[in-house]
C-alpha cells in the first residue's frame, strides 16, 4: 500500500504502528525520528524503523504515509517543522487523544496544505508507554477515530479508513467536538478519577497499610493511575472544559449515591446498585473487544 512511512515519535503508538504495517506486508521502508535519540536507536533496534532520520522534516523525503505519534501539545510545532515537505497526494495523520485543539493547531500550522491531514485517534494503548512496549498487534480489534475536515483530501480519507482496516482495526467517523465530548466522558476523566483515587488512599496516615491490603479488584480498578504524567498532562490540558462538564455529572451521581447512604436508605441503595449494576453488565456484553 506504501512505499515508505515517516514516523515521527517513535514510541509506543508510532512504534506499534510500523510494526503492525510491517507484519501486514502494507509497507517496504520505514524511516524514524524522535527527539530522544535512544527513542530511535531502540526502534530501530527492535525492527520498527529501518532507518533513523536527523529530524521529523528528513523523514518526509521519499514517503506516501506520514504519521505523528507525538504528545499532542507537541503537535504545533512538529507540523510547522514539517510543512514545507508537505505534498498533495501525501497522507498525513496524528494519533493525539485530543482533535479539537490538534486540528487547531494544524490549521495553524499546514495553511494551504491542510488537505493532506487525516485527524486520527486509535483507542488502543497500554499503563506503560516506550518503544519497548510496542507490539505489531496492538491496533487488532481497536476502534480508530478519523475527524476529517472540509477541507481534508476526499482519497486520502479513503486511504486512511482502508490502512487503518488493514490493521484490522474498525474505524468510525466522527466531528472533532464530538470526539473530545465523548473521549471526555470514557477515557479522560476516569484517569483523573483514577489518579485522584489513588492520590487519596497513599496520602492517609495508614496508606501504606490500606494498599498492602488491596486486592485484584483495587488493582483493576487503579491500574490507569500508573499512566504516563506528560501525556496525560497535555490531554487533560488540551480537553480542560470537556472534562470539566463530565467531571460535574460525575459529581451529581456520586452526590446522589451519598444522599442515599446518609438516610440510610437500603432499599434505595440496592435499586440504584442493582439499575447500575444491569447497565454495566448489557455494555460489557455489547462490547465485542476482549480488554488488554
Amino acid at each position: 500500500m506504501f512505499k515508505q512511512l515517516g514516523l515521527i515519535g517513535c514510541g509506543l503508538m508510532g512504534g506499534s504502528f510500523a510494526l503492525a504495517l510491517k507484519k501486514a506486508g502494507l509497507v517496504e521502508h520505514v524511516v524514524g525520528y524522535s527527539r530522544s535519540p535512544a527513542s530511535s536507536a531502540a526502534a530501530q533496534r527492535l525492527g520498527a524503523i529501518d532507518k533513523v532520520a536527523d529530524s521529523a522534516l528528513q523523514t518526509l523525503a521519499g514517503s506516501d504515509i506520514v504519521v505523528l505519534a507525538v504528545p499532542v501539545s507537541a503537535t504545533e510545532s512538529s507540523l510547522q517543522e514539517i510543512s514545507p515537505l508537505v505534498r498533495k497526494g501525501l497522507l498525513l495523520m496524528d494519533v493525539g487523544s485530543t482533535k479539537s485543539d490538534v486540528i487547531a493547531a494544524a490549521r495553524r500550522a499546514l495553511g494551504d496544505k491542510l488537505p493532506s491531514f487525516v485527524p486520527a485517534h486509535p483507542i488502543a494503548g497500554k499503563a506503560a508507554g516506550g518503544i519497548e512496549y510496542a507490539e505489531a498487534d496492538l491496533y487488532q480489534g481497536c476502534k480508530v477515530i478519523l475527524t476529517p475536515l472540509p477541507q481534508t483530501d476526499p482519497e486520502l480519507l479513503v486511504k486512511a479508513h482502508e490502512v487503518w482496516s488493514a490493521l484490522g482495526a474498525q474505524v468510525v467517523e466522527m466531528t472533532p467536538a464530538h470526539h473530545d465530548a465523548a473521549f471526555a466522558a470514557v477515557s479522560h476523566l476516569p484517569h483523573l478519577l483514577a489518579f485522584a483515587y489513588f492520590q487519596a488512599i497513599a496520602g492517609q496516615a495508614s496508606g501504606a497499610e490500606f494498599l498492602s491490603l488491596a486486592g485484584p479488584g483495587f488493582r483493576d480498578f487503579t491500574r490507569i493511575a500508573a499512566s504516563e504524567p506528560t501525556v496525560w498532562r497535555d490531554i487533560l490540558l488540551a480537553n480542560k472544559d470537556e472534562v470539566l462538564s463530565q467531571a460535574g455529572r460525575f459529581r451529581l451521581a456520586l452526590a446522589e449515591l451519598e444522599a442515599l447512604l446518609v438516610s440510610g436508605d437500603a432499599p434505595g441503595i440496592e435499586e440504584r446498585i442493582r439499575q447500575i449494576s444491569s447497565a454495566r453488565s448489557q455494555w460489557q456484553l455489547a462490547d465485542s473487544r476482549p480488554p488488554r
